[in-house]
């Protein structure tokens, strides 16, 4: 179910005096909304997976996260503020046991819900339940179009699982659901195979960028896609944009000449921002750390306040200049490219993209810079294994000792299989215990 905009235009934060008088979109976005137009809201951090490349490294549960009242709270902000609909992920949103009735509240209350899932919940029923409901869409993750690709970074059996929610959606009637896939090295050459995938389940490609965050920036070396992979994933998308999802993920891309359908712009703290599960804001979906921290939705003035006050999207709000990029002949487009990519590269942020397309991001790497320290890691204390087969490479089956960090041995079934105890035919699947991921 496709969610589009039913209420009226979110209001300028920036006044009318300041704002640019091109009529161009994107000049308008750049100086920030009084609402955003969608956010991302990590329900929890809690995960049956272990993915080599979780943005925010995601695994345990944080024992602060926001209660089922704050949740509803907090929608209810949103209604007032006439935001359209929230991205809800985690870690594994569905692991919470109060999700459905947070979607329920949210779709209730004109609030649009499009949740991301690696579908390890959606069984037959729970699919005929998202069919019945409006302003729902439903984003499966999927990271390689065969299980050989898929798994190796997103862990055994994970390809299966999505492939079977994608089919009890399709079953129960759900319409254009999105597989969701982050590009790496591994998976550019399916790019065609991915779209197939998508038209047999009646589903829409959505691919979005890899980011070196969270997990990511350990084994971003390895996956981030290769110069001339870069060049077949824009000649791919020029070819088939008009009816692939991109979202703001590959603007610098714009470097090779002409610009993507679509918004080529960095949204952070103009037109979108995370909300993580205990409550804090901040300005990018893909830079959970500190130095994007705008403050608390708990916090006197709740969410309105750090979304219109916050001195952190007030400085990204006003014009850029574009630092050592505003000579380059394709800023215009590009726009200097990720903001998260640059910062946890350790490359200025008014610099170059770490994959400018056009070769400036390489010099730049090897140049002098400072990997910043992540602020948070909810990855799991335990190998399991479920763990991803290129954090497997070298392991004897019988001997989790040998992880690439020395651990304790797995101490529950959910921290052994993602699938632990999980039954179909049960409407609450999951982990029998209560407990994966958590």
């Amino acid at each position: 179910m496709t969610i589009a905009p039913e209420r009226p235009t979110t209001a300028p934060a920036v006044p009318a005096s300041r704002r640019p008088s091109t009529g161009r979109l994107v000049d308008e976005f750049e100086l920030g909304l009084d609402a955003p137009i969608c956010l991302t809201w990590e329900l929890t951090y809690a995960c049956n997976l272990e993915c080599a490349h979780c943005l925010s490294s995601s695994g345990r549960r944080d024992p602060r996260e926001l209660t089922t009242e704050q949740c509803k709270a907090v929608i209810d902000e949103l209604q007032r503020m006439q935001v359209f609909y929230v991205n809800i992920g985690g870690g594994e949103p569905t692991i919470r046991p109060d999700f459905w009735e947070l979607l329920q509240y949210a779709v209730d209350h004109q609030v649009g819900v499009k949740f991301s899932t690696n579908g390890v919940r959606l069984n037959p029923e729970r699919a005929r339940f998202l069919a019945s409901t409006d302003y729902v869409d439903v984003q499966i993750s999927l990271d390689g179009a065969t299980a050989e690709v898929n798994d190796y970074v997103r862990g055994p059996g994970s390809y299966d699982t999505a492939i079977t929610a994608l089919k009890n959606l399709q079953e129960a009637g759900f319409k254009d659901a999105k597989i969701s896939v982050v590009c790496t090295r591994q998976n550019i050459g399916q790019l065609d195979e991915f779209k197939a995938l998508a038209d047999t389940y009646g589903a829409t490609l959505r691919l979005t960028r890899l980011r070196p965050s969270g997990r990511g920036a350990d084994v971003w070396d390895e996956l981030h896609p290769l110069p001339e992979q870069q060049r077949e994933l824009y000649d791919w998308l020029m070819s088939h944009g008009e009816n692939v999802l991109t979202g703001d993920s590959f603007f610098h891309l714009a470097a090779f000449g002409e610009a993507l359908p679509g918004l080529n712009l960095c949204g952070a703290g103009r037109v979108v921002c995370l909300i993580d599960p205990i409550g804090d804001v901040y300005a990018c979906p893909f830079a959970i750390h500190d130095e994007f921290l705008a403050g608390n939705l708990l916090a006197d003035g709740g969410f309105k306040q750090v979304w219109q006050q916050s001195e952190l999207f007030q400085e990204l709000r006003s014009p850029q200049t574009g630092g050592a990029c505003s000579s380059c002949q394709f800023f215009d487009t590009c726009r200097g490219g990720c903001m998260a990519a640059k910062f946890f590269t350790g490359l200025p942020l008014d610099g170059p993209d770490p994959e400018c397309v056009q070769g400036y991001g390489e010099s730049a790497l090897a140049g002098d810079r400072s990997i910043p320290a992540a602020s948070q890691d909810h990855s799991k204390k335990n190998p399991t294994r479920n763990a991803p087969v290129m954090l497997s490479i070298g392991r004897r089956p019988d001997d989790l000792s040998s992880a690439l960090t020395p651990r304790a041995a797995p101490v529950s079934a959910c921290a052994e299989s993602p699938l632990a105890g999980f039954d179909p035919a049960e409407s609450s699947g999951g982990c029998a215990s209560g407990a994966c991921g958590c």
